[in-house]
């Protein structure tokens, strides 16, 4: 179990250090929205673009897409969600809070004030909204609540276009809505977030071999991300309990401050998704085998990764306390690779300009090959030191009186501080680059 207290220092941290801020905070915010600062949005893209490498651009057996969220109410129906995307309601006659009905122990009496629950009801998620104009002939859409309809919808487009054999798989990263009746847990479970996920289409026969692969690739991913067997679990979901398209799902469990709790998803979701949009579209969504000539509608294997979980567990993991020089600290232990700033460049002093000077050519010449370094000369040596351990820089560069040449011998290298051990070492500026370089490769 994860240490009591500890999601109240990252939610402090995050806003503190500008990684997340809550949404429409100045109106006094809006349950279950964020918004992403600076650096959360640095750590969201590295994360992204790992995933997309690994998944995507070091395969070729994969196609990327971004389709649009708002789409034909029709393939709601198609895939089911209007009818059987919900979660049990009940509402507190007292306090008028609503709860998820299966997150209570008792069903009966309010966990906050004590009043009495209604009995549960369905609620749909899906946010409702319409397009059309002004006179009232208003269409009825919703706000996409997966990214999966998108890469149905389009699987005859990626087969005109592209031609591939099966096994393959389409891809996206994109926005998701639901409509959470009780968001909690800081960014865990929130009304607007980003899904990294594939559909990857195979033979019915092949589906378990398939199955056992991508479980065994969505285990490399976590290793990505610098987490260990002690973080992450494997839950079976049993009969009952799958959506309603899934004939085999097994989630995968972060150890998060709260509870061990879902970070991303494999589920067997059959041809049931291209079934019911062939029978409710009229479009035909087979796949025609280039060698035996016989058409036949795939199944399809979905892993599913949540972007914004993927960040809150990074955080959880990488959080840490101890001491240095005799002095507390608190910082983030990221994956080089995964840190939103990659180094930071000091002058020692900032009142000397010929230390600025070398400082800022330093920092001009590496930003051109490594854009995730930043500028810093606030405060003293010490104080920078600790603000860029905060949030996670691997390695912080002084230039000093002998990079000048007050030490001939030195003339030309600066100071590279390790951001874990705080060990400090004189190396070249022509080096800085490659040395860099070398500890941000995955």
């Amino acid at each position: 179990m994860a240490e009591e207290g500890l999601m109240e220092k990252i939610v402090s941290l995050c806003k503190r250090r500008g990684f997340v801020f809550q949404g429409s905070e100045i109106y006094g915010g809006l349950a279950g929205t964020w918004d992403y600062g600076h650096l959360g949005v640095a750590l969201k893209k590295n994360i992204e673009n790992l995933w997309w490498r690994f998944f995507v651009e070091s395969r070729d057996d994969m196609y990327g897409l971004d389709s649009a969220i708002l789409m034909n109410p029709k393939v709601w129906e198609a895939s089911g969600h209007v009818q059987g995307f919900a979660d049990p309601l009940v509402e507190c006659s007292k306090c008028k809070h609503r709860f998820r009905a299966d997150h209570l122990e008792d069903t009966t009496k309010c966990p906050e004030c004590g009043g009495k629950l209604s009995e549960p009801r369905q609620f749909n998620m899906m946010f409702k909204t319409s397009v059309g104009s002004v006179d009232g002939s208003d269409t009825a859409v919703y706000l996409r609540p997966e990214n999966a309809q998108g890469m149905f919808v389009n699987f005859k487009n990626i087969i005109d276009s592209y031609h591939p054999k099966l096994p393959f798989g389409i891809a996206q990263i994109g926005k998701t809505f639901r409509n959470e009746i009780a968001p909690r847990d800081f960014i865990f479970r929130v009304r607007e977030f980003d899904l990294m996920e594939f559909e990857y289409f195979i033979e019915e026969k092949n589906w378990e071999e398939r199955f056992e692969y991508w479980r065994g690739q969505m285990q490399e991913w976590f290793k990505k991300l610098g987490f260990g067997p002690e973080d992450i679990k494997e839950i079976e979901i049993p009969d009952g309990e799958r959506a309603h398209y899934s004939k085999r799902t097994v989630d995968f469990h972060f150890n998060y401050p709260h509870k061990f709790d879902e970070i991303g998803g494999l589920a067997y979701r059959t041809d049931f998704d291209l079934n019911n949009h062939i029978a409710h579209s009229g479009t035909d969504l087979s796949y025609l085998d280039p060698n035996t000539n016989e058409r036949t509608v795939p199944h399809v294997l979905e892993p599913t990764f949540g972007l914004g979980r993927h960040l809150l567990a990074v955080i959880v993991k990488a959080y840490t306390e101890d001491e240095l020089g005799g002095e507390k600290r608190v910082y983030l232990k990221f994956p080089p690779h995964l840190a939103p700033v990659k180094a930071a460049i000091f002058p020692l002093l900032k009142n000397k300009p010929e230390l600025v000077e070398k400082a800022r050519e330093v920092y001009q010449n590496l930003k051109k090959e490594i854009p995730q370094i930043v500028w810093d000369d606030n405060g003293n040596i010490g104080k920078r030191y600790r603000r860029q351990d905060e949030i996670g820089t691997p390695w912080c560069v002084t230039v000093d009186f002998d990079t000048l040449g007050e030490k001939p011998e030195l003339k030309d290298t600066v100071t590279l501080r390790d951001r874990d051990s705080g060990e400090q070492k004189r190396v070249q500026v022509s080096e800085l680059s490659a040395l860099l370089k070398s500890g941000i490769t995955v």
